[in-house]
This record gives structure tokens, C-alpha cells and sequence, in this order.
């Protein structure tokens, strides 16, 4: 069964984002108006909504697979949405950043990101002065193959 969230679009012309396979994890986000990004610029495209997410999720934003074919990725790698940001205002945006040598355009309703919503717990911290693991060796200390 789906969980039911409150979703509110900002522009009612573009449609709600939606999960394009029965299998999909995540659902795409579309841009809410026609973009211009020259090259090595970064620019906040507007993705049309404000959601509601519920206390104990939060949302993943992440390009698709397909955003790099268009000159562009996420210039902030993934974006996290926490769930107290929904508000009336709190429109979800994608940083964008060209990483070609050419000026892009963005048409409004192009699908350029991606949502997943996750559950998340937060940590209560209990400071020590020593781990019990064993110290593994850093970056890479798994081996090369």
C-alpha cells in the first residue's frame, strides 16, 4: 500500500511527479520553467513542488541517469530534504551545474531529477575514548581488486 503524502505543484499545467515502473524507487522531478545555464555555471532549476514529508522520512534527491546526457549533474552530488522543510513556500530545487562548454537549455517539464523517500532515525550520541573495532587502515584498506 502506498503511504499518502501532501503534495502542492506550483505550476498546475506541469503534472505530478510520478513512478515510471511498477518497480521505480524513485519518482521523477521535472523543471517548472524553461532554464538557461551557460557552461561551468550552476543554477537552481525550481521542480514545481512542496512536499509534505512525514516526521521519521526523509527524501533523497538525486539526478536521473539519464541528467548527464543533457550537459549537466548535481553540483551538490545528492540533495537531502528533511521533513521540516514543507513548507507553503519550500519549493524542492535541483543545482544543476553544466559541465560542458556549450550554453544548455532546459524546457520546462523536462525530467531532470529524482526523488526517494527513506526512513531515517536520528542518533543519540554516547562519546567513548576508544572504539572496540579493530582500527581498519583507512581509505582504501580493502585492496585495489
Amino acid at each position: 500500500m502506498s503511504k499518502k503524502i501532501d503534495i502542492k505543484r506550483f505550476d498546475k499545467s506541469l503534472p505530478l511527479p510520478e513512478y515510471k515502473t511498477k518497480g521505480a524507487a524513485g519518482f521523477d522531478l521535472a523543471a517548472r520553467e524553461d532554464v538557461t545555464i551557460k557552461p561551468g555555471q550552476i543554477v537552481a532549476i525550481s521542480l514545481n513542488v512542496a512536499i509534505a514529508i512525514p516526521k521519521g522520512y526523509f527524501m533523497v534527491q538525486a539526478a536521473r541517469s539519464s541528467t548527464h546526457k543533457l550537459g549537466l549533474m548535481a553540483a551538490n552530488g545528492i540533495g537531502i530534504i528533511d521533513s521540516d522543510y514543507a513548507g507553503d513556500e519550500d519549493e524542492y530545487k535541483f543545482l544543476a551545474y553544466n559541465f560542458t562548454k556549450k550554453t544548455i537549455k532546459i524546457e520546462k517539464g523536462t525530467r531532470i531529477a529524482q526523488g526517494i523517500l527513506l526512513k531515517c532515525e536520528q542518533a543519540a550520541w554516547k562519546e567513548v575514548t576508544k572504539m572496540k573495532a579493530k582500527t581498519r587502515g583507512g581509505i582504501g584498506s580493502t585492496g585495489h581488486k
